[in-house]
Parts: C-alpha cells; sequence; structure tokens
C-alpha cells in the first residue's frame, strides 16, 4: 500500500512538473508531429517520465490514445520500443460552420483535423444574417445530438474580412449581408441559445482554410505560408507566420482580392476599382473567359471544375485557362515581392488552374518576382476536403490546445 501511494505520488509530481506542457504536447499529436512517446520527449524537451505523465494526463481527458505496442519505426531511450501517440476518434468535437454565396455547410471536427460528421444546407442567403446562421446552428446541433459527443466550442468562417476586436463582417461583398454585421455576436448568442457548450469563434474563411492547412494539409512545415484562394466568389488571401495567422491590427490583413492585375480593360469590381484580382481569377471570370454562360444549377466553382474536367482541350477553355493563370501569376508574383514567403498554396479554382499548367503558373511568378528569379517558391495546391470548416474548427479547438485543463473543466452537457 506504502508502495502504490509513493508511486502515485512521484507519478502526480511529474505531472505537476509537466502541467505546463499539456498544451504543447496536444498540440504536437494534434499537428502530427509527435507520433511517438519519444518524439514528444524530444520535442518538449522534458524527461521520459515527465513526457510520460503528460501523455497519461491528455488520454485521462479523452484526447489522445497511448499505444504501448511498438510504434512503426519509432524507438524510445536504450532501444526500447516507444509508445504510439494518435488523438483519440472518440473524443470531443468541434462545431465548425462555413457560409458562402450558394449557402452553408455544417462540420463536426476532432482532433487532427478529422471531420466526423457534415450537413449541407443550401438555403438562400437572405440580408438578415441571423436567418443563416440559425439554419447553421441548428444543423450543428443536431449533429451534436446525434453524435452523443462532447462539444469544446464552436467556429464560423464567413466569405468576409472579420474586423476585430468587434467580430464584424466587413465587407460581405458576395453575400446579402449589409457591411458591418455582428457575426461573431449573432453566432455566439445563436450557440449558446441551442445549448451548445464552448466559446463561439468567427474568422474569414481563408485565413482558417491557411490555418488549417499549415496544421494539417499541404502547409505543413511552411514558416512563412502564403495562402490564395477563390471559392464560389471572389479572390482571399491569408499569410501564417510561425504557426499563427497574421491578421493585422484589425483583422484585415491579406485583403488580396483587391490588387490590381488588369488595369487597362479590366472587369469593374464591388469595390469601385477595376481589374482587381477579385473578378479576374474568380469562378464567374473563368467561366465568361471561357464563353459559357453560368448556369443556376450549381455553384459557379463547380460548374468552373466540371469545365476544366471535360472540355480541357476545348480552344476557348484553354485560352481561359492562360488567361486567369497570367493574371493571377501577376498578383503572386507582386505578394511575394511584398511577403517573402517560403511556401505558397492555393485553393479551389486557382488549385485547379495550377493543376492545369502549373509551369505557365510558375513561370509567371518566377519572371515577375525578385525571389522567384533567385530560385523560386514552391507553390502547391491545398490538399484538405473543406479546409476552411476543418480551420473554423482549429479557432475552437485553440482554448483547448493552450490550455487543456481549463478548457474542459466545465462539466458536459
Amino acid at each position: 500500500m506504502n508502495g502504490k501511494a509513493t508511486t502515485t505520488r512521484a507519478t502526480r509530481t511529474r505531472l505537476d512538473r509537466g502541467r505546463g506542457a499539456l498544451g504543447p504536447a496536444l498540440e504536437l499529436v494534434h499537428t502530427g508531429r509527435a507520433p511517438t512517446r519519444a518524439v514528444l520527449t524530444a520535442e518538449l524537451g522534458v524527461t521520459r517520465a515527465t513526457a510520460g505523465a503528460v501523455a497519461a494526463e491528455l488520454e485521462a481527458l479523452g484526447l489522445i490514445r497511448v499505444d504501448a505496442r511498438p510504434g512503426a519505426g519509432g524507438a524510445g531511450a536504450q532501444g526500447r520500443p516507444s509508445h504510439r501517440l494518435t488523438v483519440d476518434e472518440h473524443g470531443p468535437v468541434a462545431l465548425a460552420a462555413q457560409v458562402h454565396a450558394d449557402g452553408f455547410r455544417a462540420a463536426l471536427v476532432g482532433l487532427g483535423g478529422r471531420i466526423v460528421a457534415t450537413a449541407p444546407g443550401c438555403v438562400e442567403v437572405t440580408a438578415d444574417p441571423a436567418q443563416v446562421l440559425r439554419a447553421v446552428v441548428d444543423a450543428g446541433a443536431r449533429l451534436l445530438h446525434d453524435s452523443g459527443r462532447r462539444c469544446v466550442g464552436a467556429g464560423l468562417a464567413v466569405p468576409s474580412a472579420v474586423a476585430e476586436p468587434e467580430g464584424t463582417a466587413l465587407n460581405p461583398l458576395h453575400l446579402a449581408w449589409p457591411p458591418g454585421a455582428p457575426v461573431r455576436a449573432v453566432f455566439a448568442d445563436l450557440v449558446r441559445a441551442a445549448g451548445i457548450e464552448g466559446p463561439a469563434f468567427t474568422g474569414n474563411d481563408v485565413n482558417l482554410a491557411a490555418l488549417a492547412e499549415h496544421r494539417h494539409g499541404a502547409g505543413r512545415g511552411a514558416q512563412h505560408l502564403l495562402c490564395v484562394a477563390t471559392g464560389h466568389r471572389g479572390v482571399g488571401g491569408a499569410l501564417v507566420l510561425d504557426g499563427r495567422l497574421h491578421t493585422g491590427s484589425a483583422g484585415l490583413a491579406l485583403e488580396v482580392g483587391h490588387l490590381t492585375v488588369n488595369p487597362e480593360g479590366g472587369r469593374p469590381c464591388h469595390c469601385g476599382s477595376r481589374g482587381c484580382l477579385d473578378v479576374e481569377t474568380d469562378p464567374l471570370a473563368f467561366l465568361t473567359a471561357a464563353g459559357r454562360a453560368p448556369g443556376p444549377e450549381v455553384s459557379l466553382l463547380q460548374q468552373s471544375r466540371d469545365l476544366l474536367r471535360d472540355e480541357p482541350r476545348d480552344a476557348a477553355v484553354r485560352a481561359a485557362v492562360e488567361e486567369l493563370i497570367d493574371r493571377l501569376g501577376l498578383g503572386l508574383a507582386g505578394l511575394v515581392n511584398l511577403l517573402n514567403p517560403d511556401r505558397i498554396i492555393l485553393g479551389g479554382l486557382h488549385r485547379e488552374l495550377l493543376a492545369a499548367d502549373p509551369e505557365r503558373l510558375r513561370a509567371v511568378v518566377a519572371d515577375r518576382s525578385l525571389w522567384g528569379r533567385s530560385g523560386g517558391v514552391p507553390i502547391l495546391g491545398c490538399t484538405l476536403p473543406h479546409n476552411s470548416l476543418a480551420g473554423a474548427a482549429e479557432l475552437a479547438w485553440q482554448p483547448v490546445l493552450d490550455d487543456p485543463l481549463t478548457a474542459l473543466a466545465h462539466p458536459a452537457g
């Protein structure tokens, strides 16, 4: 009995010493950078015993799984096989949602960026944000009820710059919402009214896509990651520096859609200018350049993807691809000169354009940018499905990653 009590006290002492390492340890497992306890020990710079106590506490919280069987290729101290660490597939989830011009999608997302369940919703995006967000939260609440999972919080991605600290959608140009709509406050109120646990967050959809790609997708390992993407309408950009979004002093950094790339003869932009990236390289611009009339059946993004897939050799389609690549490359080159990223990732239609003619895009960027001439910057396509949803979930997971014990202290419903 005394021996057992001594062992327990020693374990608690190791855990107390490593309590500050719980958050960093969880983030390492969450992002796949600590697949074994040996790697966790090295990354945290703690003793093997402390790393074991930290891993055991995270497992007790229902966040990770510790497997004592030998990890593939992993070895601990003195050649002993190291315990494998994975996120708990049956653990808590975050409620994530994305609103775009054609409706919304809600999802449950676990640690590791795993999308557990989704619920698409095609509703008219009216001028009243509360009407759409109520449908979003109702769909998310149903997903949570059906799953029986604990919820750590909720995150919402919107196609607009989100001004800080107010959480207002400053310029939802492709929605019917009025500028300055208080989307974060509305979303948080609806989440609380639905009885959903945890805090509620809101962010720009491309910012959140970049965050998810940096942690789980094509941006992993980059120190200065630039993301540019076009979804259903318009163009957005984001910058991730050392694992954190760079959003500027008021959340409005990297509004790349309003870079001028075609000043003479360019299309009129919603911002009042002409020839902006926003209207020169989005799906509507592609369909127009290819001589196709947009239809109402599916989203403009899907229509563009279908056209690239079904008619890649059509002369008008090829000309449209080249035109948009040249405009996109010009915009990317300017951003490379300003930001000096070590990797660029492209999402939405831009990813499809890269796949259609990667050499042309890379050549334009290299020819127009100083760093491109000195060796080039890698340009890759985004790899995560629904990356804005995954990024919205990252907002909700962040308090848990920062301090698991405090974030999970509130009782489960």
